[in-house]
């Protein structure tokens, strides 16, 4: 990973200076930091709810983010619907945007296609983590899971591209023999039906700058791997993996899906809110950050081979999902000393969006706040702290992070370790998964 000067750090890296490899490692992690966002935020709403009101606020938060973020993917990889403005879409735009959803994160989720024409396909799960992370909590979850959450929340994903989509099951968990493989099968068709119903929330994601911002098209750049397609206009492909995309592709898919998990957080908040009031969402916005925050960190540490230390930090914030993309995050990263360095967020949409329900909307210099914030970056060294700092003219919130050699190290948050019972927290990518399996 070149990440700045032999053993140094460069404010000025970009992942534009990635290689394509390092660059779908950071795909399929951020694609898995998105999902695991319900590992966090699911368990901690259970403090103060049922599980079925739980499994309500997860149809809100899925039915409201999933359509918009989709049309922006197919917009910016070139394979919408072919009448402008309309949403008359097959199925095999419906499963291009299942490739690149943080609902189905590659190989985590173990998707497999079958296009039979262009109004029928068919899915399956050779494998679906979410569902292992579930089993073993009982039947109840499991169909609250692939049931109760799945249904409405499939047409609601794919009603985005054609609103006559029906997504049904031919099987599904609770396994029956247990032990079942494919763990899922599922049916796709366009017919003359009802529509995919609208969810009351959608517009409030709608509306956000995230979910408008017009994104800066990356430049080729000179000198980097060459290779890929440069969108994903043409023929579905089924065995799709990000080393098919070009290297400019590829940072084009990678800000779109930071902006899913930005727009599936502000869904979360958005359905909380409503549900349980504000108060609630001020509790839970720093401990869903420390969670999948400093879960994500301590992965793409070991996935991009970051080391510690305050350099450490400062390479681990420049490709952290939660501080991007640029364009819609403009965060800036300066060493101060061998131990310090300074992390601001400038004025850029994410600051003005007027709720404030974004992954740093609260770092207001709050004990919370701080404390999230430094389980962030306490996952490349947990002897780091931060503390709030003195904006200056053009940044909206500044901190000061110190990685003292003799400090003690933090322990854990207890949110980190609650992220850490799924399965995902572990889970090793491949480059490459096996062979299909029927």
């Amino acid at each position: 990973m070149d990440t700045g000067a032999a053993g140094g750090f460069d404010p000025t890296f970009t992942i534009d200076r990635l290689g394509r490899e390092d660059l779908c490692v950071l795909g399929r992690e951020w694609l898995l930091h998105g999902h695991l966002q319900d590992r966090v935020g699911m368990p901690l709403l259970l403090e103060h709810c049922d599980r079925e009101t739980m499994q309500q606020v997860a149809i809100d938060e899925w039915m409201a983010a999933s359509p918009v973020y989709s049309l922006r993917m197919q917009r910016a990889l070139g394979f919408g619907p072919a009448r402008p403005g309309g949403r008359d879409g097959g199925v095999d735009v419906i499963f291009k945007n299942m490739q690149l959803d943080i609902g189905a994160p590659h190989q985590f989720l173990d998707f497999r296609y079958r296009l039979h024409g262009p109004s029928k396909g068919e899915f399956f799960l050779a494998s679906c983590g979410a569902l292992l992370d579930v089993e073993p909590m009982g039947e109840e979850f499991v169909r609250g899971m692939c049931h109760t959450i799945e249904d409405p929340t499939f047409d609601a994903t794919a009603g985005a591209t054609n609103p006559h989509a029906k997504v049904r099951p031919v099987h599904r968990p609770p396994r029956v023999p247990p032990g079942r493989r494919p763990h899922c099968r599922w049916t796709v068709e366009i017919g003359d039906g009802p529509p995919a119903r609208q969810h009351e929330n959608l517009p409030l994601v709608a509306a956000s700058l995230a979910a408008t911002v017009t994104l800066p098209r990356p430049e080729p750049v000179a000198g980097a791997d060459t290779g890929g397609r440069p969108d994903y206009s043409g023929d579905f492909d089924p065995l799709f993996e990000f080393e098919d995309l070009s290297h400019t592709a590829l940072r084009t898919a990678l800000g779109e899906i930071a902006l899913q998990s930005h727009l599936l957080f502000r869904s979360f908040l958005i359905a909380v809110g409503r549900r349980f009031g504000t108060e609630r969402v001020r509790e839970l916005k720093p401990r869903m950050l420390a969670g999948l925050g400093g879960l994500t960190s301590q992965r793409l540490c070991r996935a991009l081979r970051i080391g510690g230390g305050a350099a450490g930090v400062g390479r681990l914030l420049q490709v952290h999902p939660m501080v991007a993309p640029a364009g819609y995050v403009d965060a800036v990263c300066e060493p101060l000393s061998p131990d310090r360095l300074r992390f601001a967020l400038r004025d850029c949409p994410m600051t003005r969006e007027p709720d404030g329900l974004t992954w740093l909307g609260h770092l207001d210099g709050a004990p919370a706040g701080m404390d999230a914030f430094g389980a962030l970056v306490q996952g490349a060294d947990p002897r780091a702290r931060a503390r709030r700092a003195e904006p200056r003219p053009g940044e909206r919130l500044a901190v000061e992070v110190t990685v003292d050699p003799d400090t003690e190290p933090a322990p854990e948050p207890p949110e980190v370790r609650l992220a850490k019972l799924s399965g995902g927290a572990s889970f090793v990518f491949r480059r490459r998964r096996p062979p299909r399996e029927d």
